[in-house]
C-alpha cells in the first residue's frame, strides 16, 4: 500500500490564509507587521528564494523591506545595516539570507540581530529559550515540519522519532520540538553506526542531511511518518536537472504511512512559518510577551 502524500503546499496555503487574516485584524488596531529581508551578492538560488519570500509577505498583507548589498559588502557594512533595522520601529522581523559571501562573518552578523526581531530563530537567545522549553521564535523549517507531522498524527506522545542531521538550522531544533511533544528522540549524523537499523525503529523520521536519496526506501519502518527536508539538485539522466530529497521517495512511498514529497513538502511550509514568526514578533513588540500569539 502506498503512503499518504503529505501536501506541504496545501498546508502552507492554509497557514498563509490564517496569517493574512490576523494581519488584517492587526491593521485595524494600527499595527502593520514588517519584514526586512537582506540579500548579499548575486547567488541565483538565494535571489529566487528571497523573491518568493517578499511576494508571499506582500500577498499576506505584511509590509516588506528589501535590502540588496553587493557581494563585496563587508561584515562591518552588514552590521551597520542590521543595527539600523534593529532600531526601526516599522521592522518587526529581520532575515539575513544565507549563505553569505565567504568574506562575511555570518555568526557575527546573525548574533547582531535583535532576538525579538530574529524571525529565523537562529539567535542564541531564541535557541536557548527553545532548549529550555520557553516561548521562543522557532526556526521555520523545523516548525513547518512539526506542523506537517501533527497534521497526520496530532498526538505524538511516546512516539520514537529519528532526526537524521544535527545542524543548528534544522536537526537540533527539530529534535527539541519533538522532545517538547513527548517523543523519544534520537539524533543521527555522519558518525552514527548502523543507520538502517535506527531508521527501521523510527515511527517518525526526519531526514535533513543534504545528500540525495541517502536514506534507502527499505530502511523505512512500515507505516512510519517520513519528513524529507532535503532539497538536492541532480541530473535526471537526460542532461536536465531535477530536485530530489534525502530519502529515496520512489521506494519509501511503498513502506511509509505518510511522506512528504520533494518538491512540494517541507519547502512551502518554511516561508509560511517565516510569515507566522513575523506576525508574532509584531504582536510581541506592541502588546508584550503575554499577548495572544498566532499559533501554528
Amino acid at each position: 500500500m502506498s503512503a499518504t502524500i503529505i501536501d506541504g503546499r496545501a498546508a502552507a496555503e492554509r497557514l498563509r490564509q490564517r496569517v493574512a487574516e490576523r494581519t488584517a485584524e492587526l491593521r485595524t488596531r494600527g499595527l502593520l507587521p514588517g519584514l526586512a529581508v537582506v540579500l548579499v551578492g548575486e547567488d541565483p538560488a538565494s535571489k529566487v528564494y528571497v523573491a518568493s519570500k517578499t511576494k508571499q509577505a506582500e500577498e499576506a498583507g505584511l509590509r516588506h523591506f528589501d535590502h540588496r548589498l553587493p557581494a563585496t559588502a563587508t561584515t562591518a557594512e552588514l552590521l551597520q545595516l542590521v543595527q539600523r533595522l534593529n532600531a526601526d520601529p516599522d521592522v518587526h522581523g529581520i532575515l539575513v539570507q544565507l549563505p553569505l559571501p565567504a568574506g562575511v562573518d555570518s555568526a557575527v552578523v546573525l548574533a547582531a540581530i535583535d532576538p525579538a526581531k530574529d524571525v529565523d530563530g537562529f539567535h542564541a537567545v531564541n535557541v536557548g529559550r527553545l532548549a529550555l522549553g520557553e516561548e521562543a521564535t522557532v526556526p521555520c523549517t523545523p516548525l513547518g515540519s512539526l506542523i506537517l507531522i501533527r497534521q497526520v498524527l496530532p498526538d505524538l506522545r511516546g512516539k520514537r522519532a529519528l532526526v537524521i542531521g544535527r545542524s543548528n538550522i534544522v536537526g537540533k531544533p527539530m529534535a527539541q520540538l519533538l522532545l517538547q511533544n513527548d517523543c523519544t528522540v534520537t539524533i543521527a549524523h555522519s558518525r552514527t553506526r548502523d543507520l538502517p537499523a535506527l531508521c527501521g525503529e523510527a515511527e517518525i523520521l526526519v531526514a535533513a542531511i543534504g545528500r540525495p536519496k541517502a536514506i534507502a526506501g527499505d530502511w523505512i519502518r512500515q507505516g512510519a511518518i517520513v519528513i524529507d527536508v532535503g532539497i538536492n539538485r541532480i541530473d535526471d539522466g537526460s542532461g536536465k536537472s531535477k530536485l530530489v530529497g534525502d530519502v529515496d521517495f520512489a521506494a519509501a512511498v511503498n513502506r511509509a504511512g505518510a511522506i512528504t514529497p520533494v518538491p512540494g513538502g517541507v519547502g512551502p511550509m518554511t516561508i509560511a512559518c517565516l510569515l507566522l514568526n513575523t506576525v508574532n514578533a509584531a504582536i510581541r513588540s506592541r502588546f508584550g510577551e503575554a499577548a495572544e500569539l498566532l499559533r501554528p
